[in-house]
This record gives structure tokens, C-alpha cells and sequence, in this order.
């Protein structure tokens, strides 16, 4: 589906960002000024289903040819509206965190593409911990069976033959812009964290090659997100209807790039996104650190960092409580039951990973609701009190705070829950109008071919959508049950 929504304003510039998901690709192009102008989304086919527990790949050839024909379709929606492709001044990519794919000289994937949530080099994080204490020291995390260095490991003792064909081990990301521009050797900031990629001293560690035998010289080349790393090659050009004269800029993560869409982008600035679970992540002027592994830090391409966590919690308890079905009616409720007579820690599945790390941990209901709708209520406000507690957390751990909270994800379409959500933090939530990955690549990409740098770029082009204020009579209360609400957590070993 493309939409346009131009109304004859006159643009200067076009920038497009593609968002390369699991399910499928999301394409962006907007004005220099953030105004939408057209996009477009297309389903991958069916990830592999044969394959042991736990292996989760997909091919990445498949990626390319989703990827062409939404390109074709959104070029030819602009020559529709007579809107000159010429514009197109800069394209960007974004794609999911830890997903790697080995290439040959040529750029053709020598095998299926290990996804960021395949689980089977499990053996093999544990194994790079022992190796790069030194690392994961100096940046405060641990490596994760997701990330995409113990997939690396994986492959090269597993499928010896493959690693020793590899030219590149290179991203998801990586790939596209390959696509893009014929070189399959670069990659960028935000993706090669997980990669082990040492953030501080800019270059790949030592131990990779000392203790794994892994050839650094199949590792890409690694700039900063939203540096020109080419321009649209003439195949490419011919293929997808661009312009060989658009840029081709560094991207990021997905997660970064989604972000990056939210409006943070100063030190102090952070963003909540609300989904099936709850992800915050701000930007700091140092690099944060948690002994526990709770958090981790992205670098910002201005040299600032970006610390975040995930919790289990967020939006997955009110279709597993409740019905999905049920939620609109639940809602207009809400404001006649709050603040509740309830504390509720949110879980629905065993084991916690932040604002603390408890695999047993479990979901809890401390007072006796009157009927659902006060139930509802309370989990509305128990991930309220878990989202207070991780930024009680990070400030607790160095980081800065604001007044103001960057808020996305399918949670922010509950307006009672952005009122307690509010309330509770005690803080303004800022909604952006666009809040998709494929808009943060869009900004990635203005922010060094129109722009000055990424800050600019994101006060410039975005573009909020509603603001939420704290009530005072209300964040009161709030705060009294909070108390409550980590004292019951402390009671079970929970800090």
C-alpha cells in the first residue's frame, strides 16, 4: 500500500529509508522537512521450518527481490505524481540486530542467513565470555547466543568448507546496501556491537583472531552511521529505477534506527517503546555500565552513547489476561478505577531480564480487584511501575534524565494508558507522527548529505503527533504506590 500525503507542497529534497524486517521490507521516502511522501511494505516468504529447534534462517536472496520490486513500485508511484526521482538525494538501511550472512567475492550469500533470534550458538557465546573479559568489561555486556560473533564461531567450526569461502561476514544491512552500491565490504557502528566490534577504541579486538582463529580480514570495514558509503550503482539503477547519482548512507540497527524515528537524540533524551514487551533506550554522554548485564550501549554517530534494556513486560499481558477483542471497551473505563487498589507485576511468563534479572521470576496481583476493569487498570499501571523502575535504574547507574519521554510502539494507541504511563514517571510523553524504523533510516540518511548530523536532522524532520502531561494530583498518588510496588518486589528477592 502507498500513500501520499503531499498536498502540493513544494520539495527540495527526498530521502528514502528501507527497513529490512523479519517478516518483510518497509520503504520510506519523505521531504527534507520529515513530511511523508510515499511507502510501501511487502511480506517475505515463510522462514525455513525444517530445521532444528531452535535455528531460525531465511534467505537473504529472497530479501533483494522484495526489496527490488518495492523499490519498482514506489519509483513508479512518484513518476505518477510527477515527482522527479532525481530528488531522491540519499537512501538508508536499517535491519534486525545479530542476523549474519557469509558472502563471496561477488557478494553472493554462501549459505541461508542465520537470523538475530536463532539460538544455536549457545556454546559459543559462553566460550567468547571467557576470551574477551577485557571487552565486555570496558563496555558492560555480555555476548548472547543472538549475537552475530558466536554465529561467526558457529559457522567456522561447523561448516568449515563455507568459512573458508567466505570473502565477508557481513549483516543484514550490510547486504542491501551491497545491493545498493556493489560493495559488500562496510557495515556500520550500530551493527557490529554484537559483532564484538570494540566501540571505544574503534576497531576489531585482537582476541577474535587470538583465541578463535577467525580471520579479522573477513570481518567489513566499519564507519559511522549516516557517513556516504557509495552511491546507487548503475546495475542497481537499472534494476530498481534510482538514480546513480542518490547516495547510499551507513545505517544501523533496527532498534536504532526505530530510536532514532521516536524524536531522542540529545543527551538526556530518551525513548520508551511500548510493544509486546517494553524497550527503553536514551542517549548519554558517557558510556554506561552495569555489572549485571542489564543494559548495554550502541555508540551515537556525534560520539554520544546510547544505553538501553528490555524487560519481559509490556504490552504481551493484556492479550494474555484479557482479549485483544476486549481492549477498546476495557479502555473507557480505565479513568473511573485509577489509580487502582492493586499492585501488579506484569509478567505472563516466567523470568525477568530488566529492570533486575530473575529467570524464575514470576507475575503477581497483590490486592483483591473489584471486576476486570479494575484489573486491567492495574496491569495498565504495573507496567507503568516497571517502566519508572528501569529509569530509576539507569539514573542510578550514571546516566542523565530529562523532563520529557519519547514514547512508541502499540501501547501508545491506549490514551488512559499514556495518561498513567505519565502520571506515573512523572514525566511529558512525546508521540511522533511516524514512528517506524524505515522513518529513522529516512532521518539516517539527511543526516550528513542535508544536514549537519544526526541532531539536526531529527529536529528538522520530525514531527509529533500528541503531547501527554503529568498530573500533579495524580503522580501524588502514584508515587506513594510505586513505593509499594517495589517494596512487595523487594520481598521476593527482586532488586
Amino acid at each position: 500500500m502507498i500513500i501520499s500525503q503531499l498536498s502540493g507542497e513544494k520539495l527540495a529534497a527526498l530521502f528514502m529509508g528501507i527497513d529490512v524486517g523479519t517478516t518483510g521490507v518497509r520503504i520510506i521516502i519523505c521531504s527534507e522537512k520529515g513530511k511523508l511522501v510515499a511507502q510501501v511494505s511487502r511480506s517475505f516468504p515463510t522462514i525455513f521450518s525444517s530445521l532444528p529447534e531452535g535455528w531460525i534462517e531465511q534467505n537473504s536472496d529472497q530479501w533483494w527481490e522484495v526489496t527490488r520490486s518495492s523499490f519498482q513500485e514506489i519509483i513508479l508511484h512518484l513518476r505518477q505524481q510527477e515527482i522527479p526521482v532525481s530528488l531522491i538525494r540519499a537512501v538508508s538501511v536499517d535491519s534486525t540486530s545479530g542476523t549474519i550472512i557469509p558472502v563471496d567475492e561477488k557478494g553472493n550469500p554462501l549459505r541461508p542467513a542465520i537470523l538475530y533470534n536463532d539460538s544455536r550458538a549457545s556454546r559459543e557465546a559462553e566460550r567468547i565470555n571467557e576470551s574477551a573479559a577485557n571487552l565486555t568489561e570496558k563496555m558492560g555486556y555480555r555476548f548472547q547466543p543472538s549475537f552475530a560473533l558466536p554465529k561467526i564461531l558457529w559457522i567456522k567450526e561447523q561448516e568449515q568448507e563455507i568459512y573458508r569461502q567466505t570473502y565477508k561476514f557481513i549483516h543484514a544491512t550490510d547486504y542491501i546496501n551491497g545491493k545498493l552500491t556493489g560493495n559488500f565490504d562496510v557495515t556500520d557502528t550500530s551493527n557490529v556491537l554484537k559483532t564484538g566490534f570494540d566501540l571505544v577504541e574503534n576497531q576489531w579486538p585482537d582476541f577474535i583472531g587470538e583465541s578463535f582463529a577467525v580471520d579479522l580480514r573477513k570481518l567489513p570495514r566499519v564507519v559511522k552511521t549516516g557517513e556516504v558509503i557509495g552511491h546507487i550503482s548503475r546495475n542497481c539503477a537499472q534494476e530498481t529505477g534510482l538514480e546513480t547519482t542518490t547516495k547510499v548512507v551507513a545505517g544501523a540497527t533496527d532498534g536504532t534506527a526505530a530510536f532514532i524515528a521516536s524524536g531522542a537524540v540529545e543527551p538526556g533524551d530518551w525513548n520508551s517503546t511500548l510493544g509486546t514487551t517494553l524497550v527503553i533506550r536514551g542517549v548519554s554522554r558517557c558510556l554506561i555500565k552495569d555489572p549485571r548485564g542489564r543494559i548495554y550501549c550502541h555508540i551515537h554517530p556525534e560520539g554520544y552513547w546510547l544505553p538501553g534494556g528490555a524487560s519481559n513486560v509490556g504490552g504481551e499481558c493484556l492479550g494474555k489476561i484479557f482479549s485483544y477483542q476486549q481492549l477498546s471497551h476495557l479502555n473507557q473505563k480505565v479513568p473511573d478505577y485509577i489509580p487502582s487498589s492493586l499492585i501488579v507485576y506484569p509478567l505472563v511468563r516466567r523470568g525477568e531480564r530488566f529492570p533486575f534479572i530473575n529467570e524464575q521470576a514470576q507475575g503477581f496481583v497483590e490486592g483483591n480487584p473489584r471486576d476486570q476493569y479494575e484489573l486491567y487498570a492495574g496491569y495498565l499501571e504495573g507496567v507503568g511501575y516497571v517502566e519508572r523502575w528501569c529509569y530509576d535504574l539507569v539514573k542510578e547507574l550514571g546516566a542523565e534524565l530529562g523532563d520529557k519521554v519519547y514514547t512508541t510502539g502499540g501501547g501508545t494507541r491506549s490514551e488512559p494508558w499514556l495518561q498513567i504511563r505519565a502520571d506515573i514517571l512523572n514525566k511529558i510523553l512525546y508521540l511522533p507522527l511516524i514512528t517506524e524504523s524505515a522513518m529513522g533510516a529516512a532521518i539516517i540518511a539527511a543526516s550528513r548529505t542535508y544536514y549537519s548530523g544526526l541532531t539536526s536532522a531529527v529536529k528538522n524532520m520530525l514531527r509529533v503527533n500528541k503531547v501527554i502531561y503529568p498530573q500533579p494530583d495524580k503522580v501524588s498518588l502514584y508515587s506513594d504506590r510505586y513505593l509499594q510496588f517495589r517494596a512487595l518486589c523487594r520481598e521476593r528477592g527482586w532488586e
